[in-house]
C-alpha cells in the first residue's frame, strides 16, 4: 500500500448526478456523466492520433481535484483559493469566468492537508449547482447568476478521515449527499429547489465513494458504498433496502462507485476485489444475491468502466485490467504501471480513455482478450486526479491548480 499522504488526490476521482432529466448528449453535469457510467456519448476519436493535443485556452481556478462540470456552453469548477471554497462559471469557449460564489471553508489537516482542495464534482439540474466541500457544506447555486439558493451544514466538522469526497447526487427534484462521519452521519435528501429536508437515513454515513441510481422493479434507488459496505435506499422515502457486507481492510477505502447494468449490481475495493450481485424484489423486499468475485482485481481510487460485457479499470498497483463481467474471469492485466491507482476511466465509444495522476491521457482499445494501446499524449505539468471532460473534439482537463482546453483535430 501506499502512504495515507497520497490518499487524497483521490478519492475525488471517486466520486455526481443523475437527474431525473437527463443531459444532452454532449453535457458532462456531474460526477462520471449523464448517467453516472463514464461513458462519453459523442467522442470525436481521431483515427490517427496526434503527438500533442491543441490547447485553445488555460484559466487558472484554484486547488482541487473535483471534475468541473459541462452543462451547455458553462463549465462549473469546484475549488479551493486560500481560505475559501470557490464555484466558478466560465465561458466553456474561452475560459473567461462568468461569475463566482465562495464562502470560508475548513482547514484541511493531516495526510489530507497535501490536497486542500474539494474532491467532490458539481452536480448540476434543474438550473441548480450543487456542491459539497472538503468539510461537509453542501450549497445549492442558481446556476445562471450563481447566487445562492440555500447551504446546509448538519454536522459541522465531522468528516471521513481525509475529509469529504463522495458527489452529490440531484435525482427528480432531490439534492441527496453522504454527510457527517461514522458514528455521527447520514444520508440526506434535501429538496433541491428550497432546501428543506425530505429524509434522512443514519445507516448511510460516508466513506468516499459516490452513490448512483438503481431502478429495480420500478423502484427507483440509491446504491452506494458505505464506510461498511453496499447499502440501497429507496429514492422518495429514504428508506434502507438492502444491503451486503464490504468492510474495508488494513489501509484500503470504500471509494468506487457501484456499477449498474439492469439488475446487476457491481462494486469493486482494493484489498477485497471486485464482485457482482443481483437484485430482486421477492415479496415487500430487495433481496441481493452474490453473482461472481474476482478477488485478484480491484481499484482503490478510481471506477471502472462497463463496456460490452467487459469492465475496464485501473488497479491499485497502477495496472490497467480487464474483468468479464459475465463471469469474473480475468482477461488480461497489462504489465505497465501508471501511477498509483489514482485515474479516471471513461469509455469514450471508439476507444477507451485513461487518466492516472501522472497527467498521460492514455487511449486504448476496448478489447476483451489482450490490451492494445493506441496512444499516449501529456495533457498537464502536474498530476491530475478529476475526470476529463469531453465532449466531440474537445477535452476539458483540470490539473492542480488550472483548467485547460484541448482540442482533437
Amino acid at each position: 500500500m501506499f502512504s495515507a499522504n497520497r490518499s487524497i488526490g483521490l478519492m475525488a476521482g471517486c466520486v455526481v448526478l443523475a437527474g431525473a432529466t437527463w443531459a444532452v448528449a454532449q453535457d458532462w453535469p456531474q460526477w462520471r456523466g449523464p448517467h453516472r457510467d463514464g461513458r462519453v456519448a459523442e467522442f470525436a476519436a481521431p483515427e490517427t492520433w496526434p503527438d500533442a493535443l491543441t490547447e485553445k485556452w488555460k484559466t487558472t481556478v484554484g486547488s482541487g481535484d473535483a471534475t468541473p462540470a459541462l452543462v451547455g456552453d458553462k463549465l462549473y469548477v469546484f475549488t479551493r483559493q486560500g481560505d475559501d471554497e470557490v464555484t466558478l462559471c466560465l465561458n466553456a469557449g474561452d475560459g473567461n469566468v462568468v461569475w463566482q460564489e465562495k464562502y470560508e471553508a475548513q482547514a484541511v489537516t493531516g495526510a489530507a492537508g497535501r490536497h486542500p482542495g474539494p474532491r467532490s464534482s458539481p452536480a448540476v439540474a434543474e438550473g441548480k449547482v450543487v456542491t459539497l466541500g472538503v468539510g461537509g457544506v453542501l450549497s445549492c447555486l442558481d446556476a445562471a447568476t450563481g447566487n445562492l439558493v440555500w447551504r446546509k451544514d448538519p454536522f459541522p466538522g465531522k468528516v471521513p478521515q481525509f475529509f469529504t469526497a463522495m458527489s452529490p447526487i440531484i435525482v427528480d427534484g432531490l439534492a441527496v449527499a453522504q454527510l457527517g462521519k461514522a458514528g455521527d452521519g447520514a444520508m440526506i435528501a434535501y429538496d433541491l429547489a428550497g432546501g428543506d429536508e425530505r429524509w434522512r437515513l443514519d445507516a448511510g454515513v460516508p466513506e468516499y465513494a459516490s452513490p448512483v441510481l438503481m431502478i429495480v422493479d420500478g423502484t427507483k434507488q440509491l446504491v452506494t458504498l458505505t464506510n461498511q459496505g453496499v447499502a440501497s435506499v429507496g429514492l422518495s422515502d429514504g428508506r434502507l433496502l438492502w444491503q451486503l457486507p464490504f468492510a474495508p481492510v488494513s489501509r484500503a477505502y470504500n471509494a468506487a462507485t457501484p456499477i449498474v447494468d439492469g439488475q446487476t449490481m457491481i462494486y469493486t475495493g482494493a484489498g477485497r476485489g471486485t464482485k457482482a450481485a443481483k437484485i430482486e424484489k421477492q415479496g415487500d423486499r430487495f433481496v441481493a444475491t452474490e453473482l461472481w468475485s474476482n478477488p485478484d482485481l480491484a481499484p482503490q481510487f478510481n471506477t471502472p468502466v462497463l463496456k460490452d460485457g467487459f469492465l475496464f479499470g485501473l488497479s491499485d498497483r497502477g495496472k490497467l485490467f480487464c474483468i468479464n463481467a459475465e463471469n469474473g474471469a480475468t482477461a488480461w492485466t497489462d504489465t505497465a504501471e501508471h501511477g498509483r491507482g489514482f485515474a479516471a476511466i471513461v469509455d469514450g465509444g471508439s476507444c477507451l480513455l485513461a487518466l492516472p495522476s501522472t497527467s498521460e491521457l492514455i487511449a486504448f482499445k476496448a478489447n476483451g482478450s489482450r490490451y492494445e494501446q493506441l496512444a499516449t499524449v501529456k495533457v498537464a505539468e502536474t498530476p491530475t486526479y478529476a475526470h476529463p471532460v469531453i465532449a466531440g473534439n474537445r477535452i476539458f482537463v483540470k490539473d492542480e491548480d488550472a483548467v485547460t482546453l484541448y482540442t482533437i483535430p
